[in-house]
Protein backbone atom coordinates (compact mmCIF):
# COMPACT_ATOMS: atom_id res chain seq x y z
CA UNK A 1 0.00 0.00 0.00
CA UNK A 2 0.99 3.57 -0.32
CA UNK A 3 1.42 5.69 2.67
CA UNK A 4 1.18 9.45 2.54
CA UNK A 5 1.89 11.16 5.89
CA UNK A 6 0.45 14.37 6.24
CA UNK A 7 2.44 15.90 8.85
CA UNK A 8 1.06 19.28 10.41
CA UNK A 9 3.31 21.40 11.78
CA UNK A 10 2.33 24.14 14.25
CA UNK A 11 -0.77 25.35 15.61
CA UNK A 12 -3.60 25.87 13.04
CA UNK A 13 -6.78 27.34 13.86
CA UNK A 14 -10.29 25.53 14.18
CA UNK A 15 -12.86 26.45 11.82
CA UNK A 16 -16.23 27.11 12.30
CA UNK A 17 -17.82 29.25 9.68
CA UNK A 18 -18.36 27.64 6.92
CA UNK A 19 -20.94 27.96 3.57
CA UNK A 20 -23.32 25.10 2.60
CA UNK A 21 -22.19 22.30 1.48
CA UNK A 22 -21.41 21.46 -2.60
CA UNK A 23 -21.36 17.62 -3.50
CA UNK A 24 -18.60 17.04 -6.26
CA UNK A 25 -19.34 13.38 -8.56
CA UNK A 26 -15.90 10.78 -8.91
CA UNK A 27 -17.09 9.41 -12.08
CA UNK A 28 -16.25 5.86 -12.67
CA UNK A 29 -16.96 3.85 -15.76
CA UNK A 30 -20.16 1.97 -14.49
CA UNK A 31 -20.49 4.11 -11.17
CA UNK A 32 -20.76 8.19 -9.59
CA UNK A 33 -19.57 8.39 -6.26
CA UNK A 34 -20.55 11.69 -4.10
CA UNK A 35 -17.59 14.44 -2.54
CA UNK A 36 -19.16 16.56 -0.41
CA UNK A 37 -17.18 19.91 -0.23
CA UNK A 38 -17.48 22.99 1.80
CA UNK A 39 -16.28 26.10 1.39
CA UNK A 40 -13.82 27.93 4.25
CA UNK A 41 -12.75 31.28 3.78
CA UNK A 42 -13.71 31.62 -0.09
CA UNK A 43 -11.91 28.67 -0.34
CA UNK A 44 -13.14 25.24 -1.88
CA UNK A 45 -12.21 22.28 0.58
CA UNK A 46 -12.63 18.39 0.80
CA UNK A 47 -12.85 16.80 4.62
CA UNK A 48 -9.80 13.99 4.09
CA UNK A 49 -12.00 11.46 5.83
CA UNK A 50 -14.45 11.40 2.79
CA UNK A 51 -11.62 11.73 0.56
CA UNK A 52 -10.30 8.33 1.88
CA UNK A 53 -13.54 6.91 1.95
CA UNK A 54 -13.84 7.62 -2.06
CA UNK A 55 -11.03 6.82 -3.32
CA UNK A 56 -10.41 3.76 -0.83
CA UNK A 57 -7.58 4.94 1.23
CA UNK A 58 -6.38 4.18 4.98
CA UNK A 59 -5.92 7.06 7.30
CA UNK A 60 -4.42 7.16 10.45
CA UNK A 61 -3.87 9.41 13.08
CA UNK A 62 -0.19 9.92 14.68
CA UNK A 63 -1.20 11.43 17.97
CA UNK A 64 2.82 11.07 18.46
CA UNK A 65 4.41 13.14 15.59
CA UNK A 66 1.31 15.55 15.44
CA UNK A 67 -0.19 14.49 11.91
CA UNK A 68 -1.93 12.18 10.09
CA UNK A 69 -0.69 8.73 8.25
CA UNK A 70 -2.65 7.96 4.67
CA UNK A 71 -2.01 4.55 3.17
CA UNK A 72 -2.48 4.68 -0.71
CA UNK A 73 0.42 2.50 -2.49
CA UNK A 74 3.70 3.35 -0.74
CA UNK A 75 3.96 7.17 -1.81
CA UNK A 76 4.36 9.81 1.05
CA UNK A 77 2.27 13.03 0.61
CA UNK A 78 3.30 15.95 3.49
CA UNK A 79 1.25 18.74 4.19
CA UNK A 80 2.06 21.32 6.73
CA UNK A 81 -0.60 23.46 8.61
CA UNK A 82 -0.74 26.94 7.15
CA UNK A 83 1.49 26.36 4.06
CA UNK A 84 -0.21 25.90 0.42
CA UNK A 85 2.25 22.85 -0.49
CA UNK A 86 2.44 19.32 -1.04
CA UNK A 87 5.34 17.25 -0.99
CA UNK A 88 5.14 14.44 -2.64
CA UNK A 89 7.74 11.39 -2.77
CA UNK A 90 9.86 14.62 -2.31
CA UNK A 91 8.61 16.82 -4.75
CA UNK A 92 6.79 19.76 -3.77
CA UNK A 93 3.35 20.88 -5.51
CA UNK A 94 1.65 23.85 -4.88
CA UNK A 95 -1.70 24.21 -3.52
CA UNK A 96 -4.56 26.76 -3.24
CA UNK A 97 -4.91 26.71 0.23
CA UNK A 98 -3.44 25.28 3.35
CA UNK A 99 -5.24 22.87 5.13
CA UNK A 100 -7.41 23.33 8.21
CA UNK A 101 -8.73 21.70 11.27
CA UNK A 102 -12.49 21.49 11.83
CA UNK A 103 -12.93 19.47 15.39
CA UNK A 104 -11.05 16.63 14.60
CA UNK A 105 -11.86 16.76 10.92
CA UNK A 106 -8.92 17.96 8.89
CA UNK A 107 -10.06 19.60 5.48
CA UNK A 108 -7.76 19.82 2.27
CA UNK A 109 -8.38 22.33 -0.72
CA UNK A 110 -10.00 20.24 -3.77
CA UNK A 111 -7.12 20.81 -5.91
CA UNK A 112 -5.03 18.60 -3.23
CA UNK A 113 -6.68 15.55 -5.31
CA UNK A 114 -5.71 16.78 -8.90
CA UNK A 115 -2.32 18.04 -7.58
CA UNK A 116 -1.07 16.13 -4.55
CA UNK A 117 -3.14 12.60 -4.70
CA UNK A 118 -3.24 12.17 -8.52
CA UNK A 119 1.10 12.65 -8.18
CA UNK A 120 0.48 9.42 -5.30
CA UNK A 121 -1.61 7.36 -7.30
CA UNK A 122 0.63 8.24 -10.69
CA UNK A 123 -2.55 9.22 -12.96
CA UNK A 124 -3.92 12.31 -13.81
CA UNK A 125 -7.62 13.16 -12.09
CA UNK A 126 -9.19 15.99 -13.27
CA UNK A 127 -11.31 18.15 -10.93
CA UNK A 128 -14.10 20.38 -12.44
CA UNK A 129 -15.14 23.00 -10.69
CA UNK A 130 -17.55 24.41 -12.51
CA UNK A 131 -19.40 21.77 -13.41
CA UNK A 132 -17.96 19.84 -9.66
CA UNK A 133 -17.22 16.42 -11.56
CA UNK A 134 -13.81 14.72 -10.94
CA UNK A 135 -12.76 12.87 -13.82
CA UNK A 136 -9.73 10.09 -14.02
CA UNK A 137 -7.74 9.90 -16.90
CA UNK A 138 -9.07 6.65 -17.75
CA UNK A 139 -12.91 8.55 -18.77
CA UNK A 140 -13.80 10.12 -22.11
CA UNK A 141 -15.98 12.91 -21.23
CA UNK A 142 -15.86 15.71 -23.27
CA UNK A 143 -16.96 19.32 -22.31
CA UNK A 144 -19.92 21.28 -24.44
CA UNK A 145 -21.03 24.47 -24.21
CA UNK A 146 -24.21 24.71 -26.06
CA UNK A 147 -25.27 27.89 -27.69
CA UNK A 148 -28.90 28.33 -29.34
CA UNK A 149 -29.59 32.07 -31.72
CA UNK A 150 -32.69 32.78 -34.36
CA UNK A 151 -30.87 33.33 -37.79
CA UNK A 152 -34.11 35.11 -39.14
CA UNK A 153 -37.06 32.71 -39.41
CA UNK A 154 -34.60 29.73 -38.16
CA UNK A 155 -32.30 28.77 -35.45
CA UNK A 156 -28.79 27.27 -34.88
CA UNK A 157 -27.63 25.38 -32.41
CA UNK A 158 -23.70 25.47 -31.87
CA UNK A 159 -21.67 23.22 -29.57
CA UNK A 160 -18.16 23.52 -28.74
CA UNK A 161 -16.96 20.14 -27.88
CA UNK A 162 -13.36 19.92 -26.20
CA UNK A 163 -11.89 17.53 -26.62
CA UNK A 164 -13.38 16.83 -30.26
CA UNK A 165 -15.28 13.50 -29.68
CA UNK A 166 -17.08 11.17 -32.81
CA UNK A 167 -20.79 11.73 -32.56
CA UNK A 168 -24.04 11.42 -34.46
CA UNK A 169 -27.33 13.41 -35.27
CA UNK A 170 -30.42 12.01 -36.07
CA UNK A 171 -34.18 12.84 -35.67
CA UNK A 172 -36.19 10.68 -33.75
CA UNK A 173 -39.96 11.54 -33.58
CA UNK A 174 -40.07 14.98 -32.03
CA UNK A 175 -36.66 15.37 -31.07
CA UNK A 176 -33.12 15.49 -32.21
CA UNK A 177 -30.60 13.05 -30.30
CA UNK A 178 -27.27 13.66 -30.32
CA UNK A 179 -24.88 10.50 -29.54
CA UNK A 180 -20.95 10.79 -28.59
CA UNK A 181 -18.55 8.02 -28.20
CA UNK A 182 -17.77 8.73 -24.85
CA UNK A 183 -18.31 8.12 -20.94
CA UNK A 184 -20.05 10.47 -20.45
CA UNK A 185 -20.53 14.75 -21.05
CA UNK A 186 -19.72 17.71 -18.99
CA UNK A 187 -22.92 19.98 -20.48
CA UNK A 188 -22.91 23.72 -20.14
CA UNK A 189 -26.58 23.84 -22.20
CA UNK A 190 -28.80 26.83 -23.08
CA UNK A 191 -31.68 27.63 -21.40
CA UNK A 192 -33.04 29.95 -23.89
CA UNK A 193 -34.99 28.42 -26.80
CA UNK A 194 -36.49 29.31 -30.21
CA UNK A 195 -40.26 28.47 -29.95
CA UNK A 196 -41.26 27.52 -33.04
CA UNK A 197 -38.43 25.30 -33.46
CA UNK A 198 -36.66 24.16 -30.18
CA UNK A 199 -38.81 24.14 -27.19
CA UNK A 200 -35.61 22.56 -24.83
CA UNK A 201 -31.86 21.37 -25.52
CA UNK A 202 -31.40 18.99 -22.59
CA UNK A 203 -29.09 15.92 -21.33
CA UNK A 204 -30.62 12.77 -22.53
CA UNK A 205 -31.66 9.99 -20.71
CA UNK A 206 -28.12 8.28 -20.86
CA UNK A 207 -24.80 10.07 -20.11
CA UNK A 208 -23.25 9.96 -23.65
CA UNK A 209 -26.23 11.82 -25.32
CA UNK A 210 -27.83 15.10 -25.63
CA UNK A 211 -31.17 16.65 -26.59
CA UNK A 212 -33.44 18.79 -28.75
CA UNK A 213 -36.79 18.69 -28.31
CA UNK A 214 -38.39 20.09 -31.82
CA UNK A 215 -41.00 23.00 -31.75
CA UNK A 216 -44.11 22.76 -33.82
CA UNK A 217 -43.45 24.45 -36.82
CA UNK A 218 -39.66 22.38 -37.39
CA UNK A 219 -39.63 21.30 -40.84
CA UNK A 220 -35.82 20.01 -41.25
CA UNK A 221 -32.36 19.93 -40.20
CA UNK A 222 -28.91 20.01 -41.35
CA UNK A 223 -25.25 19.99 -39.24
CA UNK A 224 -21.71 20.60 -40.11
CA UNK A 225 -18.57 19.72 -38.56
CA UNK A 226 -16.15 22.38 -37.97
CA UNK A 227 -12.87 22.51 -35.63
CA UNK A 228 -12.35 24.03 -33.13
CA UNK A 229 -9.65 26.09 -30.87
CA UNK A 230 -6.74 23.90 -29.35
CA UNK A 231 -7.87 19.87 -30.64
CA UNK A 232 -11.62 21.17 -29.99
CA UNK A 233 -14.64 20.28 -32.32
CA UNK A 234 -17.39 22.00 -33.17
CA UNK A 235 -20.93 21.05 -33.86
CA UNK A 236 -23.54 22.78 -35.69
CA UNK A 237 -27.11 22.07 -36.05
CA UNK A 238 -29.44 24.46 -38.58
CA UNK A 239 -33.13 24.15 -38.11
CA UNK A 240 -35.13 25.28 -40.92
CA UNK A 241 -39.04 26.26 -40.06
CA UNK A 242 -42.16 24.99 -42.05
CA UNK A 243 -42.86 27.19 -45.06
CA UNK A 244 -46.54 28.17 -45.53
CA UNK A 245 -47.80 29.70 -48.77
CA UNK A 246 -51.56 30.85 -49.02
CA UNK A 247 -54.05 28.69 -51.48
CA UNK A 248 -54.30 31.20 -54.99
CA UNK A 249 -58.10 32.05 -55.71
CA UNK A 250 -58.21 30.52 -58.59
CA UNK A 251 -57.07 27.17 -59.82
CA UNK A 252 -53.52 27.70 -61.23
CA UNK A 253 -52.69 26.18 -64.53
CA UNK A 254 -51.28 22.61 -64.34
CA UNK A 255 -47.36 22.74 -64.26
CA UNK A 256 -44.84 20.11 -64.30
CA UNK A 257 -43.32 19.15 -60.93
CA UNK A 258 -40.25 20.89 -59.38
CA UNK A 259 -37.76 18.92 -58.27
CA UNK A 260 -37.07 19.95 -53.75
CA UNK A 261 -33.86 22.20 -54.57
CA UNK A 262 -32.35 23.76 -51.05
CA UNK A 263 -32.86 27.69 -50.77
CA UNK A 264 -30.50 30.09 -52.71
CA UNK A 265 -28.13 31.92 -50.82
CA UNK A 266 -27.41 35.22 -51.59
CA UNK A 267 -23.77 34.17 -53.03
CA UNK A 268 -21.12 36.83 -53.79
CA UNK A 269 -19.77 36.87 -57.13
CA UNK A 270 -16.57 36.06 -58.12
CA UNK A 271 -14.06 38.28 -57.65
CA UNK A 272 -16.50 39.66 -54.50
CA UNK A 273 -16.49 39.07 -50.67
CA UNK A 274 -15.06 35.67 -49.70
CA UNK A 275 -14.12 35.93 -46.73
CA UNK A 276 -14.98 38.10 -43.25
CA UNK A 277 -13.33 38.23 -40.28
CA UNK A 278 -15.52 40.01 -37.14
CA UNK A 279 -14.01 40.87 -34.29
CA UNK A 280 -15.92 40.93 -30.78
CA UNK A 281 -13.91 43.82 -28.57
CA UNK A 282 -11.83 43.27 -25.24
CA UNK A 283 -12.59 39.18 -23.49
CA UNK A 284 -10.35 37.74 -20.85
CA UNK A 285 -9.42 39.81 -17.77
CA UNK A 286 -10.82 43.03 -20.27
CA UNK A 287 -14.42 43.50 -19.42
CA UNK A 288 -14.41 46.29 -21.84
CA UNK A 289 -16.91 49.27 -20.71
CA UNK A 290 -19.34 47.97 -17.45
CA UNK A 291 -23.07 49.38 -17.27
CA UNK A 292 -24.70 50.48 -14.22
CA UNK A 293 -26.90 47.56 -14.64
CA UNK A 294 -23.70 44.91 -14.76
CA UNK A 295 -24.04 44.58 -18.70
CA UNK A 296 -20.38 44.02 -19.68
CA UNK A 297 -19.07 45.03 -22.95
CA UNK A 298 -17.04 42.06 -24.23
CA UNK A 299 -20.17 39.90 -23.77
CA UNK A 300 -22.65 42.06 -25.67
CA UNK A 301 -19.93 41.95 -28.31
CA UNK A 302 -19.37 38.67 -28.46
CA UNK A 303 -23.14 38.08 -28.40
CA UNK A 304 -23.41 40.21 -31.00
CA UNK A 305 -20.45 38.92 -33.16
CA UNK A 306 -21.87 35.15 -33.17
CA UNK A 307 -25.12 35.95 -34.37
CA UNK A 308 -23.70 38.38 -37.20
CA UNK A 309 -21.59 34.93 -38.39
CA UNK A 310 -24.81 33.24 -38.33
CA UNK A 311 -26.27 35.49 -40.54
CA UNK A 312 -23.55 36.46 -42.74
CA UNK A 313 -22.95 32.60 -43.73
CA UNK A 314 -26.73 31.76 -43.89
CA UNK A 315 -27.59 34.51 -45.74
CA UNK A 316 -24.44 35.26 -47.91
CA UNK A 317 -22.57 32.26 -48.07
CA UNK A 318 -19.19 34.23 -47.32
CA UNK A 319 -16.66 32.53 -44.95
CA UNK A 320 -16.69 34.13 -41.36
CA UNK A 321 -14.36 34.23 -38.67
CA UNK A 322 -14.73 35.28 -35.41
CA UNK A 323 -11.16 36.70 -33.49
CA UNK A 324 -12.61 35.15 -30.53
CA UNK A 325 -15.23 32.64 -29.85
CA UNK A 326 -14.72 32.60 -26.22
CA UNK A 327 -14.06 34.93 -23.16
CA UNK A 328 -10.22 35.34 -23.74
CA UNK A 329 -7.59 38.04 -24.34
CA UNK A 330 -6.53 38.74 -27.66
CA UNK A 331 -4.42 41.46 -28.06
CA UNK A 332 -4.95 44.00 -30.38
CA UNK A 333 -2.43 43.30 -33.51
CA UNK A 334 -3.46 39.90 -33.24
CA UNK A 335 -6.93 40.44 -33.66
CA UNK A 336 -5.47 42.28 -37.24
CA UNK A 337 -3.27 39.28 -38.02
CA UNK A 338 -6.26 36.65 -37.96
CA UNK A 339 -7.67 39.06 -41.06
CA UNK A 340 -4.65 39.51 -42.87
CA UNK A 341 -3.50 35.75 -42.40
CA UNK A 342 -6.93 34.80 -43.13
CA UNK A 343 -6.85 37.13 -46.87
CA UNK A 344 -10.25 38.52 -45.24
CA UNK A 345 -12.32 40.81 -47.28
CA UNK A 346 -14.27 43.15 -44.93
CA UNK A 347 -13.08 43.54 -41.15
CA UNK A 348 -15.63 44.84 -38.44
CA UNK A 349 -15.01 45.37 -34.53
CA UNK A 350 -17.86 45.22 -32.39
CA UNK A 351 -17.43 47.53 -29.43
CA UNK A 352 -19.78 49.40 -26.82
CA UNK A 353 -19.48 52.74 -25.66
CA UNK A 354 -19.44 55.23 -22.12
CA UNK A 355 -20.08 58.67 -21.62
CA UNK A 356 -19.46 60.71 -18.14
CA UNK A 357 -23.42 61.90 -19.30
CA UNK A 358 -25.62 59.44 -18.68
CA UNK A 359 -28.08 60.68 -21.33
CA UNK A 360 -25.50 59.96 -24.31
CA UNK A 361 -27.00 57.90 -26.64
CA UNK A 362 -26.87 55.93 -30.13
CA UNK A 363 -24.71 53.66 -32.32
CA UNK A 364 -21.06 55.43 -33.83
CA UNK A 365 -19.03 53.98 -36.68
CA UNK A 366 -15.54 54.75 -36.82
CA UNK A 367 -12.67 54.29 -39.84
CA UNK A 368 -9.08 54.73 -40.35
CA UNK A 369 -8.68 58.45 -42.27
CA UNK A 370 -5.72 58.50 -44.46
CA UNK A 371 -5.04 62.02 -43.09
CA UNK A 372 -3.61 59.92 -40.17
CA UNK A 373 -0.78 59.21 -41.90
CA UNK A 374 0.51 62.03 -43.65
CA UNK A 375 2.92 61.70 -46.64
CA UNK A 376 4.03 58.15 -46.17
CA UNK A 377 0.14 57.08 -46.01
CA UNK A 378 -0.22 58.82 -49.78
CA UNK A 379 3.19 56.67 -50.98
CA UNK A 380 1.43 53.33 -49.66
CA UNK A 381 -2.18 54.16 -50.73
CA UNK A 382 -1.50 55.29 -54.37
CA UNK A 383 2.35 54.53 -54.80
CA UNK A 384 3.44 51.58 -57.14
CA UNK A 385 5.00 48.26 -56.12
CA UNK A 386 8.72 47.91 -55.52
CA UNK A 387 10.50 46.04 -58.39
CA UNK A 388 13.09 43.51 -57.32
CA UNK A 389 15.53 41.15 -58.75
CA UNK A 390 14.91 37.37 -58.61
CA UNK A 391 17.32 34.24 -58.60
CA UNK A 392 18.25 33.55 -62.07
CA UNK A 393 17.41 37.49 -63.43
CA UNK A 394 14.35 39.65 -63.92
CA UNK A 395 12.30 41.22 -61.69
CA UNK A 396 9.37 41.08 -60.03
CA UNK A 397 7.38 43.73 -58.62
CA UNK A 398 6.43 43.34 -54.71
CA UNK A 399 4.20 44.99 -52.46
CA UNK A 400 5.87 46.02 -49.19
CA UNK A 401 3.89 47.50 -46.51
CA UNK A 402 4.95 48.07 -43.16
CA UNK A 403 2.31 47.09 -40.60
CA UNK A 404 1.34 50.46 -39.05
CA UNK A 405 0.37 51.45 -42.11
CA UNK A 406 -1.38 48.28 -43.69
CA UNK A 407 -4.89 50.17 -43.29
CA UNK A 408 -3.71 53.56 -45.61
CA UNK A 409 -4.20 51.64 -49.41
CA UNK A 410 -7.83 50.68 -47.95
CA UNK A 411 -8.70 53.68 -46.85
CA UNK A 412 -10.79 55.18 -48.72
CA UNK A 413 -12.62 51.84 -49.25
CA UNK A 414 -12.97 51.80 -45.37
CA UNK A 415 -14.26 55.36 -45.94
CA UNK A 416 -16.88 53.91 -47.97
CA UNK A 417 -17.94 50.53 -45.66
CA UNK A 418 -18.11 53.19 -42.98
CA UNK A 419 -20.71 55.08 -44.71
CA UNK A 420 -22.75 51.94 -46.01
CA UNK A 421 -22.32 51.15 -42.41
CA UNK A 422 -24.01 54.35 -40.93
CA UNK A 423 -26.53 54.25 -43.28
CA UNK A 424 -28.10 50.75 -42.30
CA UNK A 425 -27.85 50.88 -38.56
CA UNK A 426 -29.85 54.92 -38.73
CA UNK A 427 -32.30 52.35 -40.17
CA UNK A 428 -32.60 50.18 -37.46
CA UNK A 429 -31.43 51.28 -34.06
CA UNK A 430 -31.11 54.94 -32.45
CA UNK A 431 -27.73 57.05 -33.82
CA UNK A 432 -25.06 59.06 -31.35
CA UNK A 433 -24.27 62.52 -31.97
CA UNK A 434 -21.10 61.85 -34.17
CA UNK A 435 -22.47 59.31 -36.16
CA UNK A 436 -19.13 58.14 -38.23
CA UNK A 437 -15.76 60.04 -38.11
CA UNK A 438 -12.46 59.30 -38.54
CA UNK A 439 -10.02 57.72 -35.43
CA UNK A 440 -6.72 56.39 -35.09
CA UNK A 441 -7.95 52.88 -33.40
CA UNK A 442 -4.51 50.65 -33.13
CA UNK A 443 -6.97 47.32 -34.03
CA UNK A 444 -7.50 49.07 -37.25
CA UNK A 445 -3.92 50.14 -38.02
CA UNK A 446 -2.88 46.75 -39.13
CA UNK A 447 -5.41 45.48 -40.68
CA UNK A 448 -4.66 45.07 -44.88
CA UNK A 449 -8.74 45.39 -46.06
CA UNK A 450 -11.26 47.45 -45.36
CA UNK A 451 -11.88 48.09 -42.04
CA UNK A 452 -14.48 49.90 -39.41
CA UNK A 453 -15.26 49.91 -35.77
CA UNK A 454 -18.69 50.05 -34.76
CA UNK A 455 -19.79 51.31 -30.70
CA UNK A 456 -23.24 49.70 -31.05
CA UNK A 457 -24.37 51.92 -27.97
CA UNK A 458 -23.61 53.52 -24.65
CA UNK A 459 -23.44 51.36 -21.90
CA UNK A 460 -23.80 54.39 -19.79
CA UNK A 461 -27.57 55.36 -20.69
CA UNK A 462 -29.69 53.37 -18.65
CA UNK A 463 -32.25 52.83 -21.25
CA UNK A 464 -29.64 51.77 -23.86
CA UNK A 465 -28.17 48.90 -21.00
CA UNK A 466 -31.04 47.74 -21.02
CA UNK A 467 -32.00 47.14 -24.38
CA UNK A 468 -28.48 46.51 -25.72
CA UNK A 469 -28.82 43.01 -23.68
CA UNK A 470 -32.34 41.92 -25.80
CA UNK A 471 -32.57 40.36 -28.79
CA UNK A 472 -34.50 42.62 -30.64
CA UNK A 473 -31.57 45.47 -30.06
CA UNK A 474 -28.97 42.55 -30.96
CA UNK A 475 -31.07 41.15 -33.92
CA UNK A 476 -31.99 44.36 -35.39
CA UNK A 477 -28.00 45.73 -35.03
CA UNK A 478 -27.01 42.23 -37.05
CA UNK A 479 -30.03 42.73 -39.69
CA UNK A 480 -28.11 46.24 -40.61
CA UNK A 481 -24.40 45.44 -40.49
CA UNK A 482 -25.75 42.56 -43.20
CA UNK A 483 -26.84 44.99 -45.15
CA UNK A 484 -24.49 47.43 -45.05
CA UNK A 485 -22.01 45.19 -46.23
CA UNK A 486 -24.45 43.56 -48.91
CA UNK A 487 -24.60 47.09 -50.55
CA UNK A 488 -21.22 48.01 -50.11
CA UNK A 489 -20.14 44.45 -52.23
CA UNK A 490 -22.72 45.68 -54.35
CA UNK A 491 -21.47 49.33 -55.02
CA UNK A 492 -18.11 49.16 -57.17
CA UNK A 493 -14.49 51.18 -56.03
CA UNK A 494 -14.19 53.73 -57.40
CA UNK A 495 -11.33 54.16 -60.33
CA UNK A 496 -7.55 53.32 -59.53
CA UNK A 497 -5.93 56.66 -59.04
CA UNK A 498 -2.37 57.20 -61.22
CA UNK A 499 0.73 57.04 -58.44
CA UNK A 500 1.70 60.56 -57.39
CA UNK A 501 5.38 61.43 -57.64
CA UNK A 502 8.31 60.10 -55.29
CA UNK A 503 7.85 61.78 -51.67
CA UNK A 504 9.58 61.51 -48.51
CA UNK A 505 9.36 58.27 -45.95
CA UNK A 506 9.32 60.51 -43.06
CA UNK A 507 5.39 59.75 -41.25
CA UNK A 508 3.89 62.84 -40.12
Amino acid sequence: MLAAALLLAGPSADVTAQAPTVTYTLLGRDSRRPLPARTVANQEMFALDDVARVFELTVREDAAAGGLTVAVRGQTIVLSAGQPLASVGGRLVSLSGPPLREGRTWLVPVDFVSRALALALGTRIDVRRGSHLIVPADLRVPQIAGRLESVGANARLTLDVSPATPHTVAQEGTRLVVRFEADALDASLPASTVPDLVAAVRTGETPTTLVVDLGPKFASFRTSDLPGDRGGGRVVVDLAAQTTEAAPATPAPTAPPVPDLPPLLDLAPAGSLRTIVIDPGHGGDDDGVKGAGGTVEKAVALSVARRLKAALESRLGVRVILTRDGDHSVALDERAAVANNNKADLFVSLHANASVRPNTAGAEVFYLSLAEYGEEGQRVAHGAPDVLPVFGGGARDIEVTPWELAQARHSERSAALAQAVEAALREQIPMGPRTIQPAPFRVLIGTNMPAVLVEMAFLSNPQQEKDVATDTFQNATVQALVNAIVRFRDTPPPPAVAPPAAAGRGLR
